[in-house]
């Protein structure tokens, strides 16, 4: 039977800052530039995410993306969306919001989370709309 990848994007908003905080702000200042200010900025994300399976000869679907929609809405959008990625996302604590690390922690939220069958591919996050970072499992 084929395999078929099928993707669906979606959109958050969220603030953040980078930085840290074992380092002074003259430091953080230098390396993370406009994005370590202390009183946040903010981004309109938009996420892709791609899963793959056999076409499934009953449906014609891999995944209904109805439920794909559904999954990403309720195991990440709910969590993120207007909220402070820094303050507010709990499997965000800890680690420095940069996009690297917010893609590698929306993987760990759907990677498990995948009807049988069916694969998570890939995870593309779009910061901006010339910024974005892709992840495709792994170490």
């Amino acid at each position: 039977m084929a395999r078929v990848q099928v993707t669906r994007r979606m959109h958050f908003s969220a603030a953040h800052r980078l930085f840290r905080a074992d380092w002074t702000d003259e430091r953080n200042g230098e390396v993370f530039g406009d994005c370590a200010n202390p009183l946040w900025h903010g981004h309109n994300y938009e996420i892709d995410v791609t899963v793959e399976g056999e076409i499934d000869p009953d449906t014609g679907y891999v995944m209904d993306l109805k439920q794909l929609k559904d999954l990403v809405q309720r195991r990440v959008i709910d969590d993120v969306d207007h909220r402070n990625l820094n303050e507010q996302v709990d499997w965000m604590d800890g680690l420095n919001p940069t996009t690297e690390n917010l893609v590698v922690a929306i993987w760990d939220r759907l990677s498990d989370a995948m009807p049988s069958g069916v694969e998570l591919r890939k995870i593309i996050l779009w910061e901006t709309p010339r910024n974005y970072v892709e992840y495709t499992g792994g170490a």
